[in-house]
């Protein structure tokens, strides 16, 4: 059996039952390419198979792939593909991600999962989150400039208004007064639409503690607004929430194709994510000029080991083959024709995330140099 999951990083990268299966391939929505996914997906398991006949030949390849012939045959899960997937399996585990971002296709046999390509997911910055909110109900997505994809809520939370206030709807307020002789009449101090307000308004105070405690706090991702116009005045004037950007999609979001959603989203987050990533460049040219920075592999890489590095720039989709000692820090070149050659922006990448680096990974147009990494050094 196999676990879909979000969670990053996941138990099965903690195993230390060699070996660790590794799979990524990126994955077609549309058309007729969307039925071949399948099929490449079948024939990466053959190769799976063969490296596991030469790295592990005491290992049983059929055992070990079960969970992956198992997904194979899932027509419900193809049917669902984003941009891409990633597949790892050891220990009698095996986890999936679905991923809102293309992937380089890549399957791996070795004694550690191949991890690097995932940490440039989650590592990205250009992620964010999207809240979809109407007066009855809410969900939350996460997306980059690929896509969107929604995030799984708890089954035992409320989602709707009704779950959030139940039975304590806000009472009218009645008040008598006389009218002609002497019957009693009511006049309403707080009628209807003022009970909708406030009821509509609990629930918008809900949704803004659930969203930023459980999810912007821990990500610290910018969080887009999705809702009618007149709800963005409302719920900005009420949230608490210092991640929710000032600018929305003011339309109701579920009334939205995903493309269009993905696209107005975009156009509200690329601007600070061009201001974030000129922050990250200009910090590491700062530091460069200092000689406080390098884009040299083998300086990052003891600087790296050495506890030396500050912070870590990697572009994202580079390979640079060969492997990083991660006792010594030496960096030892392989050929790109070999593929178990390894690739050293994947070890950096690894490394760093293990020491609690700080990293980001950013496409080759706003990488400050051509060598794959950018490092700046402490002190």
């Amino acid at each position: 059996m196999y676990e879909l999951t979000e969670r990053f990083p996941h138990d099965i990268f903690y195993e230390e039952a060699a070996p660790f299966l590794s799979l990524y391939q990126p994955t077609e929505r549309a058309g007729r390419e969307k039925q071949q996914n399948e099929v490449v997906f079948r024939h990466m398991l053959k190769d799976l198979e063969q490296t596991i006949k030469e790295k592990y030949p005491d290992k049983d390849p059929g055992n070990l792939l079960k969970p992956f012939h198992e997904l194979a045959g899932d027509r419900d899960f193809w049917r669902k593909v984003p941009e891409g997937i990633a597949v790892f399996a050891a220990g009698g585990q095996c986890v999936v991600y679905r991923l809102a971002r293309p992937v380089k296709q890549a399957a791996a046999v070795s004694d550690r999962p191949f991890i690097s390509p995932l940490i440039r997911v989650f590592q990205s910055a250009d992620d964010y989150q999207l809240l979809g909110l109407d007066k009855n109900s809410f969900c939350l997505f996460e997306g980059n400039r690929y896509g969107l994809k929604k995030v799984e809520l708890p089954n035992d939370i409320p989602k709707t208004k009704e779950e959030v206030i139940g039975d304590q709807k806000t009472e009218s307020h009645l008040a008598h007064g006389s009218v002609g002789g002497g019957s009693t009449a009511y006049f309403g101090q707080g009628g209807r639409k003022d009970e909708v307000d406030k009821d509509t308004e609990k629930f918008f105070r809900y949704v803004d503690r659930f969203v930023a405690e459980n999810y912007s706090k821990k990500t610290q991702l910018p969080l887009i607004l999705a809702a009618v116009k007149e709800h963005h005045g409302h719920f900005h004037k009420l949230s608490g929430n210092p991640h929710l950007m000032e600018n929305g999609v003011k339309s109701a979001y579920s009334a939205l194709e995903p493309e269009e959603l993905t696209k107005r989203a975009w156009e509200i987050v690329e601007p600070v994510y061009l201001e974030k990533t000129k922050k990250v460049v200009d910090t590491f040219e700062t530091a460069r000029a200092k000689e406080k920075g390098s884009q040299h592999l083998e300086e990052i890489a003891s600087a790296l080991i050495e506890n030396r590095l500050a912070h870590l720039i990697i572009e994202d989709g580079k390979v640079v083959p060969g492997e990083v000692d991660e006792n010594t820090g030496e960096v030892n070149g392989g050929r790109a024709e070999d593929r178990q050659a390894g690739d050293i922006l994947g070890d950096l990448t690894e490394i760093a995330f293990k020491r609690n680096v700080p990293l980001v990974v950013l496409p080759e147009e706003r990488m400050p140099v051509d060598t794959g990494a950018a490092g700046v050094f402490r002190g």
